[in-house]
């Protein structure tokens, strides 16, 4: 699937990369190689998947984005806070605008890498059963099964 996908393939390229120029580096951790297997286990499973190369694209994307915040690849934007209509736990979301673009959303103590996806209006970030679309200053999230209405905090 990933040869035959020229977006996946590119996607396939990334990883490599950066992969190896942190298993490269001195002192690099014994964890960076077991996340990784971990990691290829977890992508292999999107044969079971009804879209299959959406989910590897997804596994794809988050394994980057996780990769250059876990090694300080990446600067780490300040993240926007919303006020939402459930108020039990915040929310943020942390936008990262590298290629691949990726949000990370925060929901109480639970976190998502989350894809940019395509959107015909506003930006929209999706995965596997999280969603978030911001338009017109309202933020719409579902996080698992938890949908909430935001709006940033200023």
């Amino acid at each position: 699937l990933v040869c035959t996908d020229y977006g996946l393939a590119a996607l396939d390229n990334r990883l490599a990369e950066l992969y190896a120029a942190e298993l490269a580096k001195p002192g690099a951790s014994k964890d960076l190689a077991a996340t990784q297997r971990g990691w290829v286990k977890g992508r292999d499973e999107c044969w079971k998947a009804d879209d299959k190369p959406a989910c590897v694209r997804e596994a794809y994307i988050v394994r980057i984005v996780d990769l250059r915040i876990q090694h300080d690849l990446v600067v780490i934007p300040t993240a926007v806070e919303y006020r939402c209509d459930d108020d039990a736990k915040p929310f943020a979301a942390t936008f990262y605008n590298d290629e691949p673009r990726a949000a990370v959303l925060t929901w109480g103590d639970d976190q998502a890498i989350v894809p940019a996806a395509v959107s015909a209006s506003g930006a929209r970030y999706a995965a596997q059963g999280v969603e978030l679309w911001e338009h017109q200053g309202k933020a719409s999230v579902d996080f698992f099964g938890n949908k909430l209405t935001c709006t940033p905090a200023r």
